[in-house]
């Protein structure tokens, strides 16, 4: 699977979760940079992803992303 191709899914799981079809997230996004993204969407977007791509993120890993770009690259790895 090609990056664009994760961006595009991670873009429709963001707008789902946090119920904004605006969203449009990039390798820089961050939490910061989107108001309805906290601590529980967080988790809640971490669940959606793992079902969608069918995969498993241990807590390392989660808490080493600082940013969309560092969570496509551990989903690029694993799939």
């Amino acid at each position: 699977m090609e990056r664009k191709e994760i961006f595009e899914k991670l873009n429709e799981i963001f707008r789902n979760v946090l119920d904004n079809d605006e969203i449009e997230v990039g390798e820089t996004t961050r939490a910061d940079d989107i108001e309805e993204w906290d601590s529980l969407s967080h988790i809640q977007m971490i669940v959606a992803i793992e079902k969608t791509f069918k995969l498993k993120f241990n807590s390392r890993e989660v808490m080493k992303w600082d940013n969309v770009g560092e969570m496509v690259d551990t989903i690029m790895k694993k799939i």
